[in-house]
């Protein structure tokens, strides 16, 4: 007897399809994150950390390469233009913080600063950046379960993604952020002004964390884990 674990719903259901794994137990359990390390900090402290402006409304991309087109910056460049044309006195106040290999290259594409960084991997100053923004955005068009919607909403940061893999499942929308519809730039663009102007946004970001300690955080995983070890075992560990 064999129990597949796929660490997101949608992968679950995939896999469910497959003819290869018919007939096998398969169920999710998502990967854990260190609530004890990203967490909610100062964010005119963390903004000094990163040399960021303390009065923009920031908003993050990150990718490992951001001219990747799969993580979906042109998707997101699409969506600042739309912004900056439908809402210009708004745009006045953003900023964009773009974290990755080729992020430079970006700067002047953008209708409003830009804030480029090298790639990090370095947990604690991630944890800064994500502390020092208002907004995540990940376009990416295609994703499982992202560590870094966990990792951001782990800090309090609200997220705006597609509605793609994995991703819907942590950001409930309305709620901790907002789901845009898969490769629309304009629902996207709908979704960083809803989330910065329209969304009670003190609420997002409380339901963001909480969200992540009730689902992801080491000590949730590690009892979910439990359950299935005794449904597979038959005990009570």
């Amino acid at each position: 007897k064999i129990t597949f674990v796929a660490c997101s719903q949608w992968l679950e259901n995939m896999a469910k399809k497959s003819h290869l794994i018919q007939g096998k137990t398969i169920t999710s359990v998502p990967n854990a994150i260190n609530t004890n390390l990203f967490k909610p900090r100062d964010k005119n402290k963390a903004r000094e950390k990163c040399r960021l402006p303390l009065e923009k409304k920031l908003l993050l991309f990150g990718s490992v390469k951001v001219s990747d087109k799969r993580k979906g910056i042109d998707y997101l460049l699409e969506s600042c233009n739309i912004l900056s044309s439908s809402y210009p006195d708004f745009c006045k106040e953003l900023g964009v913080v773009v974290v990755g290999k080729d992020a430079e290259q970006y700067a002047s594409l953008f209708p409003f600063p830009i804030y480029p960084m090298n790639y990090v991997n370095n947990e604690k100053e991630l944890v800064d950046i994500y502390n020092a923004v208002d907004i995540y955005v990940t376009p990416s068009l295609q994703d499982n379960l992202p560590n870094t919607i966990m990792e951001a909403m782990a800090c309090g940061v609200p997220c705006v993604g597609f509605n793609v893999g994995g991703i819907p499942e942590m950001i409930d929308h309305l709620h901790k952020g907002y789901v845009a519809e898969y490769k629309s730039s304009e629902d996207l663009a709908n979704g960083i002004h809803w989330t910065l102007t329209e969304g009670e946004y003190e609420t997002l970001s409380e339901e963001a964390c909480r969200k992540v300690m009730t689902c992801y955080s080491e000590g949730a995983i590690a009892k979910r884990y439990i359950e299935v070890y005794n449904k597979i075992t038959n005990n009570h560990a």
